[in-house]
């Protein structure tokens, strides 16, 4: 098939009544990204007459065809009309010999369709196809891959990303290319790179996103792990962590470890791999959340020292945590109390976010009463002392109640409610007595 039209490579595209026979190219039944039609008559004769003096329309209704003749498509390759060279580039029937001529195309969408058939007509080429064409074809995508404009090279090596059938070098091309959206696609998926192509690529001081696509690669090897651990960039490092098909040595990840602390992004992704050493366990222990800390605790791959060393520094960390919200929420407590805004307001929207600390000292501020007490106040679960306490602070029974079912956690069927609505159920002599029986008792 493709012999007599390699023998014709060098006939020259010159006038009309001069075509030159370039031999029929087989068409697969579908090619993505193609939109061919047939013309309607396959006799040579009819098509070149179709093709004298036709306008626009009609020479891109034969650029476009499956059954035009590849003499005429060799012809319109030429054509001075961006329009009808870019189908002529599309259409999987043109000849080999056009092709050549558009690589070189001075219109970038041209060549953008010619990377894009050439790279998807070659896994539907025999061996056999593919060893007669290999110094034409390999040729015209090792030019496309040297094109001047990033986007034509982007098309072809996201074409090629995932293809086996394309010449290493073409793919290693690709992969050093210093513009991204050329690099990464390969660089993530490409079957044809080994681990000394993409140890060239880090070494050659690759972009970040290239770093991240070596990364999220389906197979990371160890040496190429610790290539990209050994860049101590971020994000790269960030996704190797988190890329479960990565093979990463204990050593790495203890060196990983050793500088993470002040890293967020690696702390997650850290903690869930299983190769990690019992030393940086202990080590990510002194610097994660106490979230990741509760997950390094529950692993069953450690030992019981580690275990308890774990779980007592969780304990530890969760104290810490409250403590420091507890002083937060006391700072602004006293704030308000300073600005005369800690009223009911503050308190029902305190209340209703949960913010129980807060309504603690709030309560101790406005009572003149120990944290502590009122801490101790709040646990006896009394309706009447806490509806006591509510009224020395001077809120209204409304916010009263809320204290009682919102923070003590009192049953709706034992709560205090309001006298009229509103109102106290308790005379202000009772109430001044309730709190003094708690306070000399819990005091």
């Amino acid at each position: 098939m493709l012999k007599k039209l390699l023998k014709r490579r060098n006939a020259p595209a010159t006038a009309l009544d001069q075509l030159p026979v370039p031999a029929a190219k087989s068409v697969p039944k579908s090619t993505p990204g193609t939109d061919v039609v047939p013309v309607g008559s396959t006799n040579y004769a009819a098509q070149k007459d179709m093709l004298a003096g036709a306008d626009l329309e009609a020479r891109l209704q034969l650029a476009r065809a499956h059954d035009t003749r590849p003499e005429i498509l060799y012809y319109l390759a030429g054509d001075e009309s961006p329009q009808v060279r870019q189908a002529v580039a599309a259409n999987p029937a043109t000849p080999v010999q056009a092709d050549e001529l558009l690589v070189d195309d001075a219109d970038d969408e041209v060549r953008g369709d010619l990377a894009l058939k050439i790279a998807r007509l070659l896994p539907d080429m025999s061996s056999d196809e593919q060893e007669k064409v290999q110094e034409l074809t390999f040729e015209m995508l090792r030019r496309l891959a040297s094109d001047q404009l990033p986007r034509v090279r982007a098309l072809l090596a996201e074409e090629l990303k995932s293809s086996r059938d394309v010449p290493v070098q073409i793919v290693r091309q690709l992969a050093l290319d210093v513009a991204v959206i050329v690099s990464t696609p390969v660089l993530e998926y490409s079957p044809l790179l080994n681990d000394a192509d993409l140890l060239e690529v880090i070494a050659a001081g690759c972009a970040q996103e290239a770093l991240c696509a070596i990364a999220r690669r389906s197979t990371v090897s160890e040496d190429v792990s610790d290539a990209v651990v050994a860049s101590f960039d971020v994000p790269a490092v960030a996704t190797l962590l988190a890329n479960k098909k990565a093979s990463v040595r204990e050593a790495t990840l203890d060196k990983i470890a050793e500088n993470a602390a002040d890293v967020q992004s690696w702390h997650e992704p850290l903690v869930m791999r299983p190769e990690l050493s019992i030393r940086a366990v202990r080590r990510v222990a002194g610097f994660v959340a106490s979230s990741l800390l509760g997950v390094l605790a529950e692993r069953n791959d450690l030992d019981q020292e580690t275990t308890r060393f774990l779980t007592k520094r969780l304990k530890a960390r969760i104290a810490e945590t409250e403590g420091d919200l507890q002083a937060e929420e006391q700072d602004q407590a006293m704030v308000l109390d300073q600005r005369m805004l800690l009223d009911d307001e503050a308190m029902d929207q305190a209340i209703q976010s949960g913010r129980n600390d807060f309504v603690l000292e709030a309560l101790s501020l406005r009572t003149e009463l120990a944290p502590d007490l009122v801490r101790k106040v709040i646990k006896t679960s009394s309706p009447r002392t806490i509806t006591a306490l509510a009224w020395k602070a001077n809120l209204s029974m409304r916010t009263a109640i809320q204290i009682q079912s919102r923070v003590a956690r009192i049953p709706p069927k034992k709560l205090l409610n309001a006298r009229h609505g509103t109102d106290y159920p308790m005379s202000p002599e009772e109430m001044a007595a309730e709190l003094a029986k708690a306070v000399n008792m819990l005091g």
